[in-house]
């Protein structure tokens, strides 16, 4: 049994979501690990990790306009130490996770078709965000 990590970097321009698949798959190939499982924890309470559509760009744009209604900006939060976005940005990763953990098959993620990785940035203004990765195979 073989084991690789690293701490791979993101730039965000805002709320969105970043896909990162390609970025993940590129470490993955480098280690040569052809069977095992890959993990994924992004290092931030306002930022979290998902696996979505990626063929229809209108997904991620109706994910963030539902996460936004689910929780909204607002003074109306005990904690607004860094402003209005802070605690919902905080809401919103407990909803959607911070941490992935994908099955490596032939040297690849066990993707489906349609599914690709995302950051998902939760505050209102850009930031780069660290995603520490970890894979454990043969």
């Amino acid at each position: 049994m073989r084991q690789d990590s690293a701490i791979l970097t993101f730039a965000t321009d805002g709320p969105g979501l970043v896909e990162i698949t390609r970025e993940i798959g590129h470490w993955l190939a480098s280690t040569g690990i052809e069977q095992g499982l890959v993990t994924m924890l992004c290092r931030h309470t306002s930022a979290s990790l998902l696996i979505q559509e990626n063929a229809a760009f209108e997904v991620r744009g109706d994910l963030v306009d539902w996460l936004a209604r689910a929780a909204p900006e607002g003074r109306h939060y005990a904690h607004d130490d860094e402003g209005p976005d802070d605690m919902p940005a905080h809401i919103k990763a407990m909803l959607t996770g911070v941490n992935l953990q994908i099955p490596v098959i032939s040297g690849a993620m066990a993707l489906g078709t349609w599914q690709g990785i995302y950051l998902a940035e939760h505050r209102s203004r850009a930031h780069r965000r660290q995603v520490a990765v970890h894979v454990l195979g043969e």
